[in-house]
């Protein structure tokens, strides 16, 4: 089971530096992250941070916490509508810094991520990428590494209408053997009594999550009814058959794309806690190289990834946090979740 949190700092300038590296302490602290590791998040966030300002003129460094039954650690995103970059060779080279940043540049957050990516298309801004794996410390030499056994990785942003409020928003996941189950929640409204409903759902889907999707969805709409209710879609991957089912209620929005083209999951309407006239479950083909993308209303639907040369290759965390920069309505509580096969060049 994944237990997440997420937070957005805005970088506009360099004090905004200061609250992005705060913000990372506080969460390293809450992981147990010892004093070295610590010290390598606070150079790759101050790295992120720094490369927003000198050479985007600003940007957004979403940092989230992810604890997983075998990995736990800290996962920056740093996105911006900038330039992009020109020469990522050479920008990559350890202790290459245009900006006379303390830590030499991104060398070095590649050198000390367990794992390091990068999107950035020329002219249409940047997205990077780095993990630091508390069960697998990073490597000092060598190229970065993907954390996690699971074939299947994950990419998700998970954000409030407003930072300093609990997000109505919610998710999680259940890697069972042969088979990976997702929870994705929207809670009507925004705000504190929005954020019940994801409480409340993601409580009973760790319960129940060997559960067949309707049969979770029943259970999920008898629990949230002492809730204002939500949008709730339970997606199970079945790598052993190939397939994908679906079983959702309200407007989270479910895609799997694919060599073969786009294919729309089917979400019936229906607020989970409040009125579902019909539990039905949809089973799609899943290939080796699919790409799944589930959304909240908090996205806008009218992207297309033909826009995005090259991005299904990149890590789900890279898809799911340019689809954020890109698409967000900004007015309400926002999740996309990415998941795909990751391994060797992802």
């Amino acid at each position: 089971m994944a237990i997440n949190t997420m937070k957005c700092i805005h970088i506009g300038e360099m004090s905004g530096v200061v609250e992005a590296r705060q913000t990372a302490m506080t969460l390293c602290e809450i992981q147990g992250f010892d004093a070295a590791l610590s010290g390598k998040v606070a150079i790759i966030v101050t790295e992120l941070a720094t490369n927003l300002v000198k050479h985007a003129g600003g940007g957004d460094l979403l940092i989230r916490r992810y604890n997983e039954a075998d990995r736990f650690g800290i996962e920056c995103l740093a996105l911006d509508r900038g330039p992009g970059i020109k020469d990522i060779g050479r920008c990559l080279q350890d202790g290459y810094s245009t900006g006379g940043s303390p830590g030499n540049g991104l060398g070095a957050v590649r050198r000390l991520a367990s794992f390091f990516d990068l999107y950035s298309p020329p002219g249409k801004g940047a997205a990077f990428l780095a993990v630091i794996d508390g069960t697998s410390p990073a490597q000092e030499s060598g190229p970065p590494h993907l954390v996690g056994p699971s074939p299947l990785g994950i990419g998700v942003v998970c954000l409030p209408a407003m930072p300093d409020e609990p997000c109505g928003d919610g998710w999680d996941i259940a890697r069972l053997p042969g088979r990976t189950v997702i929870l994705v929640v929207d809670g009507l409204g925004h705000g504190l009594e929005a954020s019940e409903v994801p409480r409340e759902a993601i409580d009973i889907f760790r319960k129940n999550p060997t559960v067949e999707p309707t049969e979770i969805l029943k259970l999920l709409h008898a629990s949230l009814r002492s809730t204002r209710g939500g949008a709730v879609a339970v997606t199970v991957i079945d790598e052993r058959n190939g397939t994908v089912r679906f079983a959702g209620a309200g407007n989270i929005s479910g895609q799997i794309i694919s060599s073969s083209g786009t294919r729309s999951m089917v979400s019936l309407n229906g607020t989970a806690g409040v009125e579902i006239r019909k539990f039905q479950e949809f089973t799609y083909p899943w290939g080796p190289e699919a790409v799944l993308v589930l959304q909240s209303d908090g996205l806008t639907s009218h992207w297309n990834m033909e826009d995005y040369p090259g991005l299904l290759k990149k890590h789900p965390a890279l898809i799911a946090g340019v689809l954020y920069r890109d698409h967000t309505r900004g007015r309400d509580d926002v999740t996309v979740l990415v998941v795909k096969k990751v391994g060797g060049n992802t």
